[in-house]
């Protein structure tokens, strides 16, 4: 078992995604909910394994996965 503290985001690897998706959020008014969907869609879709695995893939987390054999 992998102990995590409850209510901890810095262990928790969507945060840390959520925080590169709000690089390029920055600074943009939308008019409606829907308008931030998309530009969300956008921004996940244009996000590479390499950029997702840099920002979630922590050593604890890779280790734990290994041993898990996940």
């Amino acid at each position: 078992l992998l102990f995590q503290p409850s209510h901890c985001p810095e262990v928790n690897p969507i945060e840390r995604l959520w925080g590169e998706i709000k690089k390029y959020l920055k600074w943009v008014l939308f008019t409606n909910l829907d308008e931030l969907r998309l530009e969300i869609r956008k921004v996940l879709q244009e996000l590479d394994r390499t950029i997702i695995t840099s920002v979630t893939g922590w050593n604890f987390i890779v280790e734990a996965l290994a041993v898990a054999e996940i």
